[in-house]
């Protein structure tokens, strides 16, 4: 991290005094040293961070075996990953001083991903003899999911002696069930913090001195439900009141009105001057003295801060110094409330001085948050740009988005350079609404010869090179969006003018951006001699500036136009040069890594080798969501539905392909081989006639449709439909028809160079002229595939056809009786048999003991903990996937609840 960082927030809080003995929680917590991971989960005002301060105070420092506490405090800033692992290893350091080195150096390599870090840390904590507990307070303000990805991956590897701590308000996306099941976490939720009556009378009547009689208190402890908050703040109302049961009689409402309605009679019943003071500093996420002074014109902060505190008003030390504090997060929203009821331009203001105060203190990015609080968008927008290098530098695109897209339309026009960055940061995440308003903007400010903004009163403003990149950027852009539009000829013009404002030597980043667009362009138009040289050309651009994940990301698309022109072999090596490319890196996990993976099991799938297929899956998913890009989770899917097909579970590779096209992502490639139809050609496979031909419905293809390239694969897969249909009725189209679609297609694959799709239409073709009774030229066609197809080792291709292709097989091996051939027959006899094509099964014609495998998955995890988005993670398949599971579980088995279904199945020996 290029800021310093802030110390207090590694600062473990002091215990308060007169706080409630907890034993049965510390218990709890103390069985949690046994478990990787503690999860103290309840919404707000439930004590999760009084129970934690006062576990870590409790254990004796004096005995060796106790733990040692490091002790974290987040906020909403450490969504960005450097930031939030800079914290992590600096609170490691605390307890473990000289550990962590390895780690901060690499998080300060903006091209070094995360899990470098991580496993740099793992490594050093793994080496010590420390037990050390690490603790997260406030996790639920973490939303980034890289970073969710990252504690995923710490959790998976950390040491037996440390162990993690999360004190959060909902439960993160973390596998906690894989967790659960492993018996490595320890849980502490709402109903374990709620105070039990005899904690709720210790609180109110010993600690706050109210003398309680026994059925108040009871009466208390049941409308609040143990809600430690609103005990507090019920007792602060009750003091100096003589109606006490009265008041007690008269408390109800939920949450968030009872908060309202008691800080009003706390609030009322303060001095003016202190209500004054709590309304201007209540716009802070965290305040010292001398910033609470520049917000209230007072010189008396600190004291203030420290009467706050001994009077229980809901302020928090974030140190042992008693320096910085910050309330208490209910009581601070009301109070905001209140502000913005009473005294509204007085917010906008507060936000001025905080963001001043800020700036000159150095924190420029709580400098920017004040500032677009406070709608100076002006001030923020010079800050902004002022780190717009470094953030562009450190990948910190996101949060760079969030403060362009709060700035008006008119700050944007007068500042070209946010505009351009705000475009390509929404591209790149397949979002293009507006983006054309942007890049005109930033025309027309150009060819207007506007000049740029005046020199900077707030921040370093923006250097000379980034206008210079102006001009090859937006020709960049505006490929790209032309590009998705599928406008080729235009894609091509403004690659080719991107690449003249760089020209040959010039900014390798644009250069190889124009590359990858004309390449796209050239593979969108079937020309894959040409797109296949300019993604070697791309790829020489980026490595020339080790632009190590945008190599990755090349390869992919490489690797996608290797197959299709039928050069299986190239395109692995493709992948296993991206990865030693990577390896040379040192770095565990870069960007598009987990990609490589993938691409690696989809052509040993190809090959037949299922198992390591699974293995680079598992490689893939090992490296976490971080490791991929944005169509890495839709391809692993399909890739495993492959293998699952393979292995004869068509309902499992069914669920996973609907997965995978619930997480499609376009990006710039073409969609020449869309899941839908990907889908289409399992279901007509398989007997699911209906379904398939319900997708050409919808997809709108007939047999007389004029050819292109991008709907090859689906003319390809209506060849099929049409030819299963026809097995199983008769069907609606003449296979002579169906064959002559597939003439033409051969015609254009061959002359466009596309043998991979040769191979295809050649198979099709060849199960065509056999269903029509002309063997002859059926064996002819598939002895054309067969030709091309040997040199690159295809398999999968062949043998997923099943009986027919056999049939087909042996023929082939009578007329030339090769080793290939022998080897597919062969192979093929291993594959599981499957059901011939015909009516779609109804549920209610299977027996309980046809339940499928993922059914009979389903059915073992109803029979544990799990819950219902649990079950549905640990099955990588959506929620309304295991409920529509469930329901065809409980109709066969003939029950309808979940522990039925548990106790049937148990009685038919299923689980």
């Amino acid at each position: 991290m290029s800021l310093p960082l802030i110390e207090t927030k590694l600062f473990l809080p002091t215990p308060r005094p007169g706080r409630v003995p907890r034993p049965r929680l510390r218990e709890r917590l103390d069985r949690g040293l046994e478990a990787r991971l503690m999860l103290v989960s309840a919404p707000a005002g439930f004590g999760k961070t009084t129970l934690l301060v006062d576990w870590m105070a409790s254990a004796d420092a004096s005995v060796a075996a106790s733990p040692r506490g490091a002790w974290l405090a987040l906020d909403s800033r450490d969504n960005d990953p450097g930031r939030f692992w800079t914290y992590v290893v600096a609170a490691v350091r605390t307890a473990v001083p000289g550990v962590g080195e390895g780690a901060l150096g690499l998080l300060e390599d903006p091209q070094s991903p995360v899990e470098g870090a991580l496993t740099s840390l793992v490594n050093e904590l793994a080496a010590t003899d420390v037990d050390l507990v690490l603790l997260l307070d406030d996790y639920h303000v973490i939303e980034a999911p890289t970073v969710h990805a990252g504690m995923a991956f710490l959790l998976a590897h950390l040491p037996p002696r440390v162990h993690l701590v999360l004190a959060t308000r909902s439960d993160p996306p973390l596998p906690l069930a894989l967790l659960r099941a492993r018996g490595d976490l320890v849980e502490v939720r709402a109903a374990d913090l709620r105070f039990t009556t005899q904690e709720a009378a210790s609180y109110l009547n010993e600690v706050m001195g109210l003398d309680l009689a026994p059925a108040d208190v009871r009466a208390l402890e049941g409308r609040t439900e143990g809600w430690i908050a609103a005990l507090q703040l019920a007792a602060l109302s009750m003091t100096g009141r003589d109606d006490v049961s009265g008041f007690i009689a008269g408390f109800t409402g939920d949450d968030r009105y009872v908060v309202d309605y008691l800080v009003e009679e706390v609030l009322q019943r303060l001095p003016d001057d202190l209500q004054d003071f709590l309304l201007r500093t209540s716009v802070l996420d965290r305040m010292n003295g001398a910033l609470c002074n520049a917000l209230t014109g007072r010189t008396d902060g600190r004291g203030s801060l420290e009467a706050l505190e001994r009077d229980n008003l809901f302020v928090v030390p974030l140190d042992d110094r008693r320096h910085w504090y910050r309330y208490h997060h209910l009581f601070a929203d009301v109070l905001r409330g209140r502000l913005l009821d009473a005294q509204p331009d007085l917010v906008q203001e507060l936000h001025a001085m905080a963001a001043t105060w800020h700036e000159q203190e150095g924190d420029i990015v709580e400098s920017i948050r004040h500032s677009l609080l406070g709608a100076d968008f002006v001030g923020a927008a010079e800050l902004v740009e002022s780190l717009l290098p470094s953030f562009r530098r450190d990948r910190r695109e996101a949060i760079m988005r969030g403060w362009i897209e709060a700035l008006p339309s008119e700050v944007l026009q007068a500042r070209p350079v946010l505009g351009n960055a705000l475009a390509g940061a929404r591209m790149s995440t397949g979002e293009f609404d507006g983006v054309d308003e942007l890049l005109d903007a930033t025309e027309d400010w150009l060819a207007s010869g506007a000049q740029r903004p005046g020199p900077s009163t707030r921040g370093a403003g923006v250097d000379d090179d980034e206008y210079r990149r102006l001009p090859g950027d937006l020709a960049v852009h505006r490929a790209g969006i032309a590009l998705v539009r599928g406008d080729v000829e235009r894609t091509l013009e403004h690659a080719r003018r991107a690449l003249d404002h760089v020209g040959e030597g010039g900014d390798h980043l644009t250069r190889g951006a124009a590359f990858a667009l004309r390449g796209l362009a050239a593979w969108s138009g079937g020309d894959l001699a040409t797109a296949h040289a300019s993604y070697a050309a791309c790829l020489v651009e980026f490595e020339r500036i080790d632009h190590v994940s945008d190599v990755l990301a090349c390869s992919i698309t490489l690797a996608d136009i290797e197959v299709v022109q039928g050069r299986l072999r190239s395109a692995a090596q493709t992948y296993r040069s991206a990865l030693a490319l990577a390896d040379r890196h040192h770095t565990p996990v870069l960007r598009g890594r987990a990609d490589m993976h993938v691409g690696l099991a989809a052509r040993h799938r190809e090959a037949d080798d299922l198992d390591a297929a699974r293995l680079e899956l598992a490689r893939s998913r090992d490296l976490g969501e971080q490791a991929g890009l944005l169509q890495d989770a839709y391809r692993w899917r399909l890739v495993m539905a492959g293998i699952r097909e393979a292995e004869g579970d068509v309902e499992a590779a069914i669920d996973l392909l609907d997965e995978s096209e619930r997480l499609y992502v376009g990006d710039f490639s073409p969609p020449v081989r869309p899941v839908p139809a990907v889908r289409a050609r399992a279901w007509a496979r398989h007997g699911h006639v209906d379904a398939a031909l319900a997708w050409v419905d919808r997809v709108g293809l007939s047999l007389d449709d004029p050819l292109t390239y991008l709907r090859e694969f689906e003319h390809v897969t209506l060849a099929r439909v049409l030819a299963a249909d026809h097995a199983r009725r008769g069907g609606t189209a003449d296979l002579s028809d169906v064959v002559a679609l597939l003439d033409r297609m051969l015609i254009a694959a061959t002359d466009g160079g596309r043998q991979g799709s040769v191979v295809e239409i050649q198979v099709t073709r060849a199960l065509v002229l056999q269903q029509q009774g002309d063997g002859e030229a059926a064996v002819t066609a598939l002895e054309a595939a067969l030709r091309v197809a040997e040199p690159e080792g295809y398999v999968r291709t062949f043998l997923d056809e099943g009986p027919p292709m056999a049939t087909l097989l042996a023929a082939a091996e009578r007329r030339s009786p090769t080793a290939y051939v022998r080897r597919l027959r062969s192979a093929l006899d291993r594959v599981p048999t499957r059901p011939a094509p015909g009516r779609t099964p109804s549920r209610h014609d299977m027996p309980v003991e046809t339940l499928s495998s993922r059914e009979r998955d389903v059915l073992r995890l109803l029979g544990t903990e799990l819950n219902g988005p649990e079950i549905a993670r640990e099955l990588v398949v959506s929620l309304n996937t295991v409920r529509t599971h469930t329901k065809n579980l409980y109709m066969k088995l003939g029950v309808t609840s979940r522990r039925s279904a548990v106790v049937r199945g148990k009685e038919l020996d299923l689980l």
